[in-house]
């Protein structure tokens, strides 16, 4: 175990934030951890369970609804309690050693900016921040002499690879997705997919949004975009590849024809452990991989016909400026939609595509208030997208 240090997790009540507590707690807890903030969206129950178990300093919940029952919860345990958006920037400040940034979608950008100005390393999961508005958080973390550690499973397993003294040596970074639930699925029968089938992953536990991003690919097209904000390649050295099983989680490829890879079960507590220890290893309580039960390992080329996301995100990473951003927005609002049921599976990535032909593309990320606008005027142009194809389905 590597010296005590303090941890604050943006989005504790997640599945990464969940994780995260099952690595912390799977060496001691508060023995070995000082928890500083717990900070979840409106599960006021688990996060005292959670807050109690690991002592934390401050519980702080986003919903105000759920407030008083978070206050009664943790009556007379020591632990604070506050709520709402400037109580979360605040616990994102408090300076903590490494900040988990775990909150999902854009709304996690603001607090992740928060943590790296208080110069906390940022265990960062909400890969928002990069797509939405990479170059200022990579200036104002260089800035502040902040270390970003990625704990996507795909940069995770890039970061643990990638040899920094051959940078000049990479030909190409390799991005595996699973495929999602509907990997076999034809055009027409993605057209009768309901939200239920599209949360229902077949290798990772996530919460609802990022699981329907998952089974239309658009996760993987975020993380092509993150990809290029972390590390020093271009779009054209990245590469996608579908691998059913999992096990790898992504590769580099060198000029020598070497390709490394990082391997291991689809758990997210193994890349939270290596975030939590780095520069050393920590153990993390996974089922280690046995070769002789995974037996074989498939791989096969992304269909960008069925699942367009790939191409709407590589689209969106060559325009540059605020058009990831802007992908992300309508992407976000398109997903809502769809789990609302007043669009379908395939028009998620139609409403996308319709937002960017509509959005000027070009313009530089100078300033956040210029992506906080941007991310503003896309999902407005969603909004408004979705509301004609409901209307000209609603008079067909």
């Amino acid at each position: 175990m590597v010296e005590r240090r303090s941890v604050s997790i943006l989005g504790s009540t997640g599945s990464i934030g969940c994780s995260t507590l099952s690595v912390i707690e799977s060496h001691g807890g508060a023995n070995a951890y000082d928890v500083r903030a717990l900070c979840g969206g409106s599960n006021a129950a688990l996060l005292a369970e959670q807050a109690r178990a690991v002592q934390a300093d401050i519980a702080v919940i986003q919903d105000e609804t759920a407030y008083p029952d978070l206050v009664e919860a943790l009556a007379g345990s020591g632990i604070e309690v506050a709520t709402g958006q400037q109580a979360l920037l605040d616990a994102a400040g408090m300076g903590a050693d490494i900040c988990v940034s775990a909150i999902a979608g854009a709304a996690g950008l603001y607090p992740t900016l928060e943590a790296i100005r208080a110069g906390s390393t940022i265990a960062l999961a909400n890969k928002e921040s990069m797509v939405c508005a990479g170059p200022l958080v990579r200036r104002e973390a260089e800035r502040m002499g902040v270390r970003i550690l990625p704990v996507d499973s795909e940069h995770n397993a890039i970061f643990q690879v990638l040899e920094a003294h051959h940078h000049k040596a990479i030909e190409r970074i390799i991005l595996t997705a699973s495929g999602g639930p509907f990997r076999d699925f034809t055009y027409e029968q993605m057209r009768r997919v309901t939200p239920e089938q599209a949360i229902a992953h077949p290798n990772w536990s996530m919460g609802v949004a990022i699981s329907i991003d998952s089974a239309s690919m658009f996760n993987k097209g975020l993380e092509l975009i993150e990809a290029e904000q972390l590390f020093p390649v271009k779009s054209r050295q990245i590469e996608i590849l579908v691998h059913p099983q999992s096990v790898i989680h992504s590769m580099v490829g060198y000029s020598d024809g070497s390709i490394l890879a990082q391997l291991g079960a689809p758990d997210m507590r193994t890349p939270i452990a290596y975030a939590l220890g780095w520069p050393d290893r920590v153990s993390a309580p996974v089922q280690r991989l046995d070769f002789p039960d995974v037996a074989r390992l498939d791989f096969e080329a992304p269909d960008e016909v069925r699942f367009p996301a790939l191409r709407i995100a590589r689209e969106a990473l060559d325009s540059g400026g605020l058009a990831p951003c802007a992908m992300n927005a309508a992407k976000e609002v398109a997903v809502e939609a769809f789990i609302a049921r007043d669009i379908s599976f395939l028009e998620v990535a139609t409403v996308v595509e319709d937002v960017l032909a509509q959005f000027e593309n070009g313009v530089a990320a100078d300033s956040i208030e210029q992506v906080i606008a941007a991310d503003g005027s896309a999902r407005r142009l969603a909004r408004e997208t979705i509301r004609r194809r409901s209307n000209r389905s609603a008079s067909a």
